[in-house]
């Protein structure tokens, strides 16, 4: 029997970060990981620059490549749109060296990581949870539940399925040498390159990572459009492939983040983007955010729970919300959108990207602008 104050579920950036930042209130903290670290991790690897920056360490060691440009480019179109920061707009990381470091440095503030042990149950009685895993049974006042899209830990706990999930594919492609050195200067997006959805490749330090999401849930055959999409990019020989499929949440759970001593953070939060479906950042805001939260009341969990509350009120779920909103013009009113892109195309990526830089917002009144520039807007 081991007992905790806080227990972490999930080795992830969100819970390597939560279990951080829990640990600075002199609190006993254990890092659950059902594998053993470092373990590959399926994701694009995309940390974009307001992700890192609210990164307290240096993360160099972990980062492949970094990029100053980013160009988003339109299936069966001339459209495109390229743009360049001073600072890297996205850093491409591999999971398994990223999330290695994070729960590296919260170890060094004395969390202890325990390794290769699934939750299989739990109990809550009178404020002591009991969970039951496979190196036995651990108890806690307090768990972070930062496992992921299908965060088995927020099932074992009540919660409902509330948020949307999306259906991606992805793959580590290995090219040959001339097509690798042409396609690893940028990083790139293809809206349409798939329905309601679009294609990524991101260059890592030898191959690339190419994609496909599709923001509408619906049957769909990823492998034929990751077919085209290669046509797109010009690839005609592969070296090597390995496909990983995914769903991503792109909406926050709808019966909150916080019950008796339970806190949500990341994807099993629902907090992926809901434009871009990126969620490195965000997981580890939100782990950042349960973590202080927890370590600013140690005792007392319910408050702890308001006031995690209470900070993702105070931006995350209003920026979600937002992009959501331009999530459905962008995927699903496909004439809307590119009337807006014809006007104001360049602009609306240089704001995307300064939202990716950290140094922007999207607006509060986001439909009242949208209607002022184009009043026949039907919303």
């Amino acid at each position: 029997m081991k007992s905790f104050d806080v227990v972490v579920v999930g080795a992830g950036p969100s819970g390597a970060m939560a279990a951080y930042e829990a640990a600075a209130g002199n609190l006993s903290v254990g890092l659950l990981e059902k594998k053993t670290l470092p373990r590959y991790k399926t994701c694009g690897g995309g940390l974009v620059y307001r992700g890192k920056r609210k990164l307290p360490f240096d993360i160099s060691d972990a980062v492949a490549r970094s990029y100053h440009d980013l160009a988003v480019y339109f299936d069966h179109s001339p459209v495109s749109f390229t743009t360049s920061r001073d600072l890297p707009i996205i850093s491409m990381v591999m999971r398994d060296t990223f999330d290695r470091l994070l729960v590296k440095k919260a170890e060094e503030r004395g969390v202890d990581l325990v390794e290769d042990c699934d939750l299989l149950g739990v109990t809550n009685s009178n404020g002591i949870i009991k969970l039951t895993t496979t190196k036995g049974d651990l108890f806690t006042r307090m768990v972070i539940a930062a496992d992921g899209a299908y965060s088995p830990t927020a099932k074992l706990f009540g919660w409902k399925e509330t948020r949307r999930l999306i259906p991606a594919l992805e793959y580590e492609v290995t090219v040959p040498e001339a097509d690798f050195l042409r396609l690893s200067h940028e990083v790139r997006f293809d809206v349409d390159a798939i329905p309601y959805g679009y294609g990524w490749c991101f260059p890592k330090e030898n191959h690339l990572s190419i994609g496909v999401g599709c923001f509408k849930h619906s049957r769909i055959n990823l492998k034929e459009y990751y077919q085209k999409y290669l046509k797109t990019l010009g690839i005609k020989e592969i070296l090597g492939e390995e496909a990983h499929g995914f769903q991503i949440p792109i909406s926050p759970r709808t019966d909150g983040f916080y019950r008796s001593g339970v806190f949500l953070t990341g994807d099993a939060a629902g907090f992926a983007d809901p434009l871009t479906a990126e969620g490195i950042s965000n997981a580890i805001y939100s782990g950042q955010l349960a973590g202080i939260s927890i370590a600013q009341h140690p005792r007392d969990s319910q408050k702890a729970g308001e006031q995690y509350e209470l900070s993702l009120k105070e931006e995350m779920l209003h920026e979600l919300k937002i992009s959501g909103f331009l999530s459905k013009i962008f995927y699903e009113n496909p004439r809307l959108r590119n009337l807006l892109i014809d006007r104001y195309g360049q602009r609306g990526c240089e704001i995307l990207t300064d939202i990716f830089m950290g140094d922007r917002k999207f607006p509060k009144d986001i439909r009242k602008k949208l209607k002022e520039k184009i009043p026949f807007l039907p919303f």
